[in-house]
């Protein structure tokens, strides 16, 4: 679980705010998808995402300071190395969300871009979609947002306890 002692959340009962606030920035998100994509020193970040150095040594500070990277020397010992925790690898789903609703919504009809491909069958990765009980895809609309202190609809006991 990641809870660094030094972020100030946005808004502290939100999932989404406190993902935010740990990964929620363009350079932090770009050197997540790089890291996913085998990228592990800071040449090869640098050179990706043409980002200045400050920047750069900042934001992979703080994936590590929050527990989203660790840093480690090289085989030869000579340089660190960058490579992604646990939470991390976690975050592949958003990065996959964020790619696909950037082909759908970034790109026009005619537009090239780059595509994540499953190595076993040659097709890009299926669309990511939740989905109810039924297997049915599950719209904005049908879910319910549940706040700290709220309780369902026709129930009396709190349906979240902000643990």
């Amino acid at each position: 679980m990641l809870q660094p002692s030094d972020v100030e959340w946005t808004d502290p009962e939100c999932p989404v705010a406190r993902a935010a606030d740990l990964v929620g920035d363009k350079w932090s998100l770009l050197i997540i998808r790089d890291s996913l994509d085998g990228k592990r020193r800071f040449s090869e970040y640098e050179r990706s995402l043409g980002v200045a150095k400050n920047i750069l040594s900042d934001r992979l500070r703080l994936l590590v300071d929050r527990g989203v990277l660790n840093r480690a020397p090289n085989d030869r010992g000579t340089r660190s190395e960058y490579q992604l925790t646990e939470a991390g690898r976690d975050l592949f789903t958003v990065i996959l969300s964020l790619r696909q609703w950037g082909e759908r919504n970034a790109f026009g009809a005619k537009e090239h871009h780059s595509a994540l491909m499953d190595p076993a069958t040659g097709q890009p990765v299926p669309q990511l979609r939740p989905l109810g009980d039924s297997g049915m895809e599950l719209k904005p609309e049908q879910t319910l947002l549940v706040k700290v202190g709220q309780t369902l609809p026709d129930s009396s006991a709190p349906a979240v306890t902000g643990k």
